[in-house]
């Protein structure tokens, strides 16, 4: 009989995968754990018969629903160790849907029994990984939104030439609180799996008018590496530049500042991730330095749209690290005295941006007027943005995209009349 350990029991979760939970060969695997423990016993069959005892059947009209169900109970019970006990083609099955379903902050030890009885012997545990993909998408695509529907925002400041957009955390299918719901980033520290990651991917793919297969974000690292697409891409880099059409750009944010930089006349892209140490290093004219030096653009030529991120009202530093921002200008840090003095990296960027040849104009951020606002607080803001600063270690991840569109989209993208006017002439 199997039974629960004693290491971290309130880390621990048990799933017996033996297919017909109610037959005597089966029956002899089920646990009878104590009254302490029950709520961490699972039992993944297609009977959920009454007879099975000591166990919770978990519901679902196939193996993916189950497992999903499965992720959500040991989730609410904070777990992150599992023992499953199931037989060599069960285990195939099963860790094609862990790779799938969870990330490696989860553990997963595989307990294989020889199952011969008639029941289970034939039980067709034999899928492709391509099946089990394939089940998998099919089933998160069913899923309903939460938080409502996919809500984008666009700059103003940037033309109709470029597709573009910062997301929010609106219409996506993660449920963890603080990684609910448009979850664009899977971390090995995170519960957010890979799976339903690139479902969110492809609902927003599908709301910004664009391929999923297309996506490309930034490798991050805190510093200020960029990437010339047409060049051998680097471990890391939190910026990329490119003048390809056929590729999305995104940089992630969440406090950080994604960063979209356009060029019309010379038909150039670029985004960054702009954190404070980011910011520190001069990411944000590294990136337009790589579109002058790769593409021969001119700085003053250059459109930038600063998306989501922390404001002055939410962030702060220690006195030294501060210290380093007083000397980029006194207005960026408006507390120099406190303790924890609060710092405005966005200001940070625009006067190193204008201070490189970017026009004043040319930057959309929350200093702007006469535009709609797309830089919001991220933190003042948990109806719409994940925020480290709030949310801790399981934060989510936003992003702000943009690519440079194919003739076709650009004509579809002009006012009905205006296409028409051209035409007769």
């Amino acid at each position: 009989m199997a039974r629960v350990g004693n290491h971290n029991q309130m880390d621990q979760v048990v799933l017996l995968e033996l297919v017909h939970g109610s037959c005597t060969f089966c029956s002899s695997f089920l646990l009878k754990p104590e009254d302490s423990l029950k709520s961490r016993v699972f039992l993944l069959s297609e009977n959920t018969s009454s007879e099975v005892v000591g166990a919770h059947a978990l519901e679902g009209v196939n193996v993916t629903e189950r497992m999903v169900a499965f992720k959500k109970r040991i989730d609410e019970l904070g777990a992150t160790r599992v023992t499953v006990h199931t037989s060599v083609r069960g285990r195939a099955l099963l860790t094609q849907q862990q790779r799938l379903l969870f990330t490696s902050l989860y553990s997963f030890d595989y307990r294989l029994c020889n199952v011969t009885c008639p029941c289970c012997s034939d039980v067709a545990n034999t899928v492709s990984p391509d099946e089990v993909e394939e089940e998998v998408k099919t089933y998160l695509q069913s899923l309903p939104p939460l938080r409502g529907g996919i809500r984008l925002l666009t700059s103003s400041l940037i033309p109709d030439a470029f597709g573009h957009g910062f997301s929010t955390r609106c219409g996506g299918i993660s449920y963890i609180p603080t990684l609910s719901s448009l979850n664009l980033f899977c971390s090995s520290k995170r519960r957010d799996p890979i799976a339903m990651v690139m479902e969110n991917r492809r609902r927003l793919a599908v709301a910004g008018g664009f391929h999923p297969k297309l996506l490309r974000l930034v490798k991050v690292n805190h510093a200020n590496d960029v990437w010339v697409l047409n060049k051998p891409e680097p471990e890391c880099y939190d910026a990329m530049v490119t003048n390809q059409r056929g590729v999305v750009l995104a940089a992630p944010g969440a406090d950080c500042m994604p960063i979209l930089f356009a060029d019309l006349e010379k038909k150039v892209i670029g985004v960054a991730h702009a954190g404070w140490k980011g910011t520190l290093m001069g990411v944000a004219m590294a990136t337009v330095d790589a579109m002058i030096s790769e593409y021969g653009c001119c700085a003053s030529d250059i459109l930038v749209a600063v998306g989501p991120s922390v404001g002055a009202c939410c962030f702060t530093l220690d006195q030294q690290e501060a210290l380093d921002f007083i000397n980029i200008h006194p207005d960026c840090v408006p507390d120099p005295g406190s303790t924890r003095p609060h710092v405005n990296i966005r200001l940070a960027n625009r006067l190193l941006l204008q201070e490189g040849g970017i026009l004043p104009e040319h930057i959309h951020d929350d200093t702007s007027t006469g535009r709609p606002c797309v830089t919001l607080c991220t933190s003042c803001h948990p109806q719409l943005f994940f925020s480290h600063v709030r949310d801790g270690m399981n934060f989510g991840t936003q992003i702000g995209f943009l690519w440079i569109k194919e003739m076709g989209e650009m004509e579809t993208t002009r006012p009905a009349e205006e296409r028409e006017k051209q035409k007769r002439h």
